[in-house]
């Protein structure tokens, strides 16, 4: 295997913070990437500081996203402060951000400026709703972005509450555009030597994950809910719960029949006769299925279903999900000893390349933890460094 990772020799000035940024500064470091992150003076970025933890600043949230990253604590509402990255920028591949719409602009950080001292810089943007338009003033957040996109709305059954996903995904698929935005940008910069701005938002993340159910609104003025379909169901059993999805066969129906034992091919009754009918009557094949498998547990219902070729699974805890044999065999979980949290166990890049994968070159930064060791790589001597952290712009 090659030693070499894909984005060896490339620099990340990483002004992000939270989840969406850093998830995707993160695998830039996964694959060999220098990324540099810059973080408030005294509290960092803001994960560090969102849940109550031992390891105080230093906790699972910011720990989970942070890795192969080295951390500078500086001040850039200050002429020296903004002075040390405007040089940090000079060299470097890449700055990636996601404050709301304008704040990199009046940092003095914004495309235009960077431009001016690299006109190969790739400066990289994720922000809630875009930068222009009604909403471009709007913070960025999971929860937001859910409500406003569509993606809360739809629920298996009308009557059923409008809930939360309880899952930053959000966050995390932007996090992955803004990622291919980059290294789009790296590709065109490599046959052009050109930089760019890149941008990304929440709002046209979860728009564009809609994209089957958009086109269908678009063009036949109605909806596609993929949980809501009749042949799908989420079952209680008497050890847990089960996940089944009639589908991709010519008559699903038989073969869920036979695998729940019912005393009658459901298919053959002319209220399921058809996909329409089976619509119109979800209910009650739901409430069948459901009585089916309530007296049995899940395991049993799995290797029945699996025998008719019917997909199904367990419902799972994550703690169920990460002890599983399959989490290890993909390599997904890394150990890292970090100095202040001790061991700890996070998830691994999910991109497996069979030459330069992925490496945990570097444990997630404490706070302002290299920020001598970047103003040196600078050309900054150790007086004048020195004066930053008397002033307070250094921490």
């Amino acid at each position: 295997m090659s030693t070499v990772q894909p984005l060896s020799g490339i620099t990340v000035v990483d002004f992000t913070q939270v989840f969406m940024g850093p998830s995707c500064t993160q695998l830039l470091g996964d694959y060999g990437a220098d990324v540099i992150k810059v973080e408030r003076p005294g509290t960092g970025d803001i994960a560090r500081t969102s849940i109550p933890d031992p390891a105080g600043l230093d906790n699972p949230i910011f720990l989970s996203i942070n890795r192969n990253k080295r951390s500078i604590s500086i001040d850039t509402r200050t002429e020296e402060g903004l002075k040390a990255v405007q040089e940090l920028v000079r060299g470097a591949d890449v700055v990636v951000s996601n404050f709301r719409a304008g704040v990199m602009e009046r940092l003095g950080l914004g495309y235009e400026a960077l431009r001016e001292l690299s006109p190969r810089i790739i400066w990289a943007s994720g922000t809630g709703f875009g930068t222009s338009g009604p909403y471009a003033h709007k913070g960025g957040q999971d929860a937001i972005a859910q409500a406003y996109s569509g993606v809360m709305w739809r629920r298996v059954a009308d009557d059923d509450p409008v809930t939360l996903y309880p899952t930053t995904l959000c966050d995390y698929t932007t996090g992955m555009h803004l990622l291919q935005g980059i290294l789009l940008a790296l590709l065109h910069r490599d046959r052009t030597g050109e930089g760019q701005k890149v941008e990304v938002s929440m709002y046209d993340s979860m728009l564009h994950m809609q994209m089957q159910e958009a086109c269908q609104q678009l063009n036949r003025g109605s909806e596609i809910n993929w949980a809501a379909m009749p042949l799908t169901a989420v079952l209680p059993t008497t050890d847990g719960a089960l996940n089944m999805v009639g589908g991709f066969k010519a008559n699903p129906l038989h073969h869920i029949s036979r695998a729940l034992e019912l005393d009658e091919d459901l298919s053959e009754r002319a209220e399921f006769s058809t996909l329409e009918k089976q619509f119109a009557h979800r209910p009650e094949l739901q409430r069948i299925f459901a009585t089916a498998v309530a007296d049995n547990s899940t395991d049993y219902w799995v290797k029945r279903l699996e025998e008719e070729d019917i997909l199904c699974a367990p419902v799972r805890s994550l703690e169920q999900t990460l002890d599983d044999e399959q989490t290890a065999v993909n390599n997904m979980i890394v150990e890292m000893d970090h100095p202040v949290a001790g061991r700890i166990r996070a998830l691994n890049a999910p991109i497996h390349l069979s030459e330069g994968a992925a490496t945990v070159r570097r444990v997630p930064p404490r706070l302002g933890e290299h920020g001598e060791e970047i103003l040196g790589e600078l050309g900054y001597d150790m007086q004048q460094i020195a004066v930053l952290r008397e002033k307070g712009i250094l921490r």
